[in-house]
């Protein structure tokens, strides 16, 4: 214990202020919001499409839908899937799910049939709720897995009076009709359902039992469910205030990020409602309505990653807006290159904000972050330190050996937000979660970084990622932000291609900005600027112009997209 004691001493002067540990609430999720809820009844919860809601409103909603999940008969440890963008029915439907004991398996609605099929399927959903839009799709879906019960909801249903008559000329009009017949059960039926429910509808839970299933984004390999306690999100509920000291009961988050993403759920959503927040729901991202929303609400925080905050520095929406309500600005989920920070604190600076983005770092195996650049202190290229009761080490991969200060290794986590395991994997669960002699149980993360002498760390890239040419190893995101600091280029992500000599060489998928003609002499210059700025091996072999670049559903670059798009091409040649 010693040893580790040691590592997590030099950042006890870069807290700001934070205490280095906390006492954390011990009961569900549902009984932290119902306990805000019932402290602060008049206070907004969250807005939609126009129409507020108040904390009193959302956890008399939340009572009524699990009292209709007990009546259709979900019970303790059952899970039941969410396949829905940010509204108030997944709201409701996720603390409801929480009160009577039973797991949220949160989906993307986007995602393809036989992706939804195994989500699914992996948790032995015995029902799930999507919105009327997606009811086609779950219904081919539901021809190949057992679900007992399908609760199809309506964006319409939470609108006000005059919005509802602009929708229903507009986006309600591509919605295809449901069959009069369809096996289902739509969202006023359900809710109808708790009045014949028993009174007494919640179910004692601990904070160590499990509470939500989120997924790996898949860009590393085979999905995996990952299973999170009551307790992983009540702590990070309680360590995102104690690292925002300037947050109050009221303030404003723009929640932009998904419901299905641990960064959407347990910033934007749980760490707001747990506390007395008030969040501005986006149930899909558009610049033109990012805009609106941020400025006319006059949000106090964002979050985001960092192709967000790309499109935000270029949308001409901005143009002389004001952000000085802004508080603070997180930027997580990818890593956020040293030339967009600095291009994205010029922006906010000449929008009024006084304050920089704050970058943080994370795995969904912690949730989310579990680790953000202090409010007083920043260092180029650090993605901060570490939350309270949070532990980071950097091992020598695949190992429990600790590497000084400086030396680049693998990151590991430790600390309340850490999950309780993946969903039937133990053998993964086994490789991810080691025990140490220290006594605390570790994610081995497959990230790269380092940590410096302060307790700051820097994240290199993804183990599984790295490039290796001619015997050297490159990081992709390194030659990725020497490309994004070229005034020509807008947005690159780089792989490695097989080549006969080297093994891999680097190629460079390019966005240029607006205006910029693709041609040769351009390529040539970029080659010539990434030989400036890294050794010889990093610099592109091939670079290859863009209109779009691919995102996995959350918004990250897609690079494994790339990589088999790359190889299904070289093996038809």
């Amino acid at each position: 214990m010693e040893k580790q004691i040691t590592a997590k001493m030099p950042w006890k002067e870069n807290t700001g202020g934070v205490p280095l540990t906390l006492d954390y609430f011990e009961g569900s999720m549902y009984e932290k919001v119902a306990g805000i809820a019932k402290k602060y009844p008049g206070y907004t919860a969250f807005d939609f499409q126009g129409r507020s809601t108040t904390y009193g409103e959302m956890l008399a909603n939340i009572n009524r839908c699990a009292k209709a999940l007990r009546a259709i008969g979900v019970r303790e440890d059952d899970k039941v899937t969410i396949i829905m963008p940010n509204c108030p029915q997944a709201i409701y439907m996720f603390y409801a799910l929480n009160a009577v004991g039973a797991i949220a398996n949160m989906v993307h609605p986007l995602s393809a049939e036989k992706e939804i099929e195994f989500y699914i399927e992996k948790s032995h959903s015995v029902a799930a709720i999507t919105l009327d839009q997606f009811y086609f799709k779950l219904e081919k879906v539901r021809k190949n897995v057992k679900l007992n019960t399908l609760i199809i909801a309506s964006v319409r249903d939470e609108l006000p009076a005059l919005t509802k008559v602009g929708y229903d000329l507009t986006l309600g009009r591509k919605i295809k009709k449901l069959p009069d017949n369809a096996p289902v059960l739509m969202w006023k039926d359900f809710l109808k359902l708790s009045y014949v429910s028993e009174p007494d509808f919640t179910v004692r839970r601990e904070s160590d039992d499990p509470a939500v299933i989120l997924y790996s984004g898949g860009t590393t390999g085979k999905n995996k469910g990952i299973v999170l306690t009551n307790k992983n999100f009540n702590a990070l509920s309680q360590q995102i205030t104690a690292t925002n000291p300037m947050f109050l009961p009221g303030d404003k988050m723009l929640a932009a990020m998904p419901i299905f993403h641990g960064f959407g759920l347990g910033v934007c959503i749980h760490s707001m409602l747990a506390n007395g927040g008030r969040c501005l729901l986006l149930p899909k991202v558009n610049p033109k309505e990012y805009a609106k929303m941020l400025t006319k609400y006059r949000c106090n925080f964002i979050a985001g990653v960092p192709t967000l905050y790309e499109k935000m520095i270029s949308n001409p929406e901005m143009e002389g807006k004001d952000l000085s309500c802004l508080k603070g600005v997180f930027s997580g989920g990818d890593s956020l290159s040293i030339e967009l920070k600095k291009k994205f604190d010029k922006f906010l600076a000449a929008h009024g904000a006084v304050v920089q983005v704050r970058e943080g770092y994370g795995t969904t195996e912690t949730v989310t972050a579990c680790c953000l650049t202090p409010i007083h202190k920043s260092k180029e290229g650090s993605i901060g330190v570490p939350f309270p009761d949070t532990y980071i080490k950097i091992v020598r991969p695949g190992t429990d050996e600790e590497l000084p200060y400086g030396d680049e290794g693998e990151i590991l986590l430790a600390g309340p937000t850490v999950m309780k395991e993946y969903l039937d994997e133990p053998e993964e669960t086994a490789n991810t979660l080691r025990t140490h002699s220290d006594g605390l149980t570790w994610v081995y993360t497959g990230d790269l970084g380092t940590m410096d002498e302060e307790g700051f760390v820097y994240f290199k890239g993804r183990a599984k990622r790295m490039i290796i040419s001619s015997g050297f190893n490159v990081y992709p995101a390194q030659v990725e932000n020497i490309l994004d600091s070229h005034e020509k280029v807008q947005m690159s992500c780089v792989i490695g291609i097989p080549d006969p000599v080297a093994i891999q060489v680097v190629k460079a998928f390019v966005m240029l900005k607006p205006g910029v003609v693709e041609s040769d002499d351009v390529k040539t210059e970029l080659i010539e600027y990434c030989k400036k700025h890294v050794f010889r091996y990093a610099v592109p072999r091939e670079v290859e112009f863009r209109n779009e670049l691919p995102k996995t559903l959350v918004g990250k670059v897609a690079y494994r997209a790339l990589e088999e798009e790359e190889a299904a091409k070289r093996a038809k040649d």
